[in-house]
């Protein structure tokens, strides 16, 4: 017999009444009843019902032990009486009454929260004390969850042919959109390596290698601030690369497993399969975001050259864009859209009612000629009860505000079907965009392949030029970001020289990719989505933090282990750094 436990505590059914047992877990609950104590005990699997005989000395060990400490049971399996059973657990209709309870781990803190409570808790309590956090059943449920999720994804594409290869984590820095974590070396003094914020170039390496299908389950570390779904520090991806490939056969790689795994892990719908896709000038216009929720049935609507004939100064030499609602709203809904509107930097919220008549009610009717108003009510598809929202500005603000306010009305009217997943892909991304300065940068990844290739560098308007890269979005998060890859370096110059690089900087920041590519590089392609926010969708969490095990805070700080710390000076001396502490 194990020492510990025979049966975990969900195993324990009718078939075991009259069987002697051992269980081992957390005292969950104790019931004092003075000649009877009975006690839950919770492992990871479940929890079973056990009861103290009636001896004194008994029920006085088992009434003081502590909440939450460790302890292991041994005793007869037997029915329970009809008015104690519990329909809402495994092992409901049986307990064990003890012959022995061993404590082998006591509770001697008092605890900081209650475990399995459905009172709100401090996020940095709860982090600090991730350890109890992680005995919350919702917590353990999203860490089986993660696991079996890695599993099914990593059996997916071992089935399709993939190889899994391990990248390393010590490499070089380079200018890939984030900052990087840096560590210092101690052999060559001034010198650092950096953490990978992908595995970019190895997968790519990976290709001109010869490995013709490459995955891994890939750990990204990037120096950026925390949002909702986005853990600062470290992240997962479901990282693969493909030689001898198009987009398309990405597509037809990464589509199914991406539709399984949800198919598998929620009993949520899918609205659409194969995934929509959409063009980057398409989703911005028509959603105001290059990752549009389209559970939200609304969009936006261009009106910049109807309201240059218009005489309404806001809307003069501005960038127009639209939104309508079907059905009448409340002079309260239109107040607190003002208010939201305002909150986001907007100087006002112009909007109009359709009457029943088909004619106009609301702030700016007036500046509208009654001759443009019937082509109003037809390019924008008005009827009657129908409101139609303006927001004007430069084009650059006008559809990041327009997304906003389509996000925030979606939301207001209760318009998000919260049981579907609306996935997407995003192509034809612009190669190029003018950076704060005005200067022409990457506007993705800078190893895309630019649609038209050399020719399109050489004889395009920069701005104008797309590129071979696709984002996946589901329910306005975006998963995972790809894109066929610039194999050619003749084509690898010209674009880097383009967005300021000179060739000197190129064999200095991307040495490896320089050389490989002048030696029979094949063409590839690939993709990265992010399995945290896979399960933050899968899970129904709120923020990403709630799928990882052991995550750092919104600053970046684990409070647990009470990371970022000082370390000792010979330390410091042995990696040739020295801290000003002023």
């Amino acid at each position: 017999m194990n020492e510990y436990r025979t049966h975990n505590c969900n195993e324990i059914s009718l078939e075991d009444v009259g069987k002697e047992v051992r269980i081992a877990g957390f005292v969950q609950t104790i019931r004092d009843f003075g000649g009877l104590v009975f006690l839950d005990i919770r492992d990871m699997y479940g929890i079973t019902q056990v009861v103290t005989s009636g001896d004194p000395n008994d029920v006085d060990f088992a009434s003081h032990i502590p909440i939450e400490s460790s302890v292991t049971v041994f005793g007869t399996v037997r029915k329970r009486a009809e008015e104690t059973v519990n329909p809402k657990i495994k092992t409901g209709l049986v307990e064990i009454a003890i012959k022995e309870i061993k404590i082998l781990g006591k509770r001697t803190q008092n605890l900081p929260f209650e475990i399995n409570s459905d009172q709100d808790i401090r996020e940095d309590l709860r982090l600090k004390y991730r350890f109890l956090d992680l005995r919350n059943d919702r917590l353990k449920n999203n860490l089986l969850l993660r696991a079996k999720v890695i599993q099914f994804l990593r059996n997916q594409m071992i089935e399709q042919g993939f190889l899994e290869v391990q990248t390393p984590i010590l490499t070089s820095s380079s200018p890939e959109g984030a900052r990087d974590y840096l560590v210092p070396s101690r052999l060559h003094a001034g010198k650092f390596y950096a953490l990978p914020q992908a595995p970019q170039q190895f997968k790519q390496l990976l290709m001109v290698s010869g490995i013709d299908k490459y995955f891994q389950i890939a750990p990204c570390f990037r120096d950026e601030d925390a949002r909702a779904d986005r853990a600062p520090g470290e992240f997962y991806q479901l990282d693969m690369e493909m030689a001898y490939s198009t987009q398309e056969d990405v597509f037809s790689v990464i589509e199914p497993v991406m539709y399984n795994t949800f198919k598998e892990f929620s009993n949520k719908k899918i609205a659409s399969y194969p995934f929509p896709r959409i063009s980057y000038k398409d989703a911005m216009l028509k959603y105001g975001t290059d990752k549009p929720d389209l559970r939200n049935p609304l969009y936006i609507i261009d009106l910049s050259d109807f309201f240059k004939k218009c005489t309404f100064k806001p809307f003069i030499d501005r960038t127009v864009r639209a939104i309508k609602v079907k059905g009448h709203l409340s002079k309260g809904f239109h107040e607190k859209m003002l208010k939201f509107a305002t909150s986001i930097g907007m100087g006002g919220l112009g909007y109009l009612e359709v009457q029943d008549d088909l004619s106009f009610k609301g702030p700016i009717d007036k500046f509208i000629p009654d001759d443009l108003k019937q082509e109003l009510l037809k390019l924008a598809e008005l009827e009657k009860e129908d409101t139609i929202f303006f927001i004007a500005d430069n084009e650059t603000r006008a559809t990041e505000l327009a997304g906003q306010i389509r996000e925030e009305l979606g939301n207001r009217l209760n318009l998000i079907d919260t049981n579907t997943f609306e996935f997407c892909w995003i192509v034809d991304f612009p190669m190029f965009e003018l950076d704060e300065h005005g200067n022409l940068a990457f506007s993705h990844n800078p190893f895309s392949m630019p649609q038209g290739g050399l020719d399109a560098l050489e004889n395009q308007n920069p701005l104008e030029i797309l590129a071979y890269q696709y984002d996946i979005v589901c329910n306005g998060i975006e998963l995972s970001s790809g894109a066929v890859r610039n194999h050619d370096i003749n084509i690898m110059l010209k674009a880097f020289t383009m967005a300021g690089y000179t060739e000197e900087e190129v064999k200095s920041k991307f040495g490896a990719l320089y050389n490989a590519f002048q030696y029979g590089a094949p063409p590839h392609s690939g993709v990265a989505p992010g399995v945290d926010r896979m399960l933050m969708l899968l899970s129904d969490s709120e923020t990403i933090r709630e799928v990882i095990a052991f995550p750092l805070n919104s600053k970046a700080q684990d409070l647990m282990m009470g990371a970022p710390s000082n370390v000792r000076r010979d330390q410091l001396r042995d990696i040739h750094i020295s801290v000003d502490s002023k």
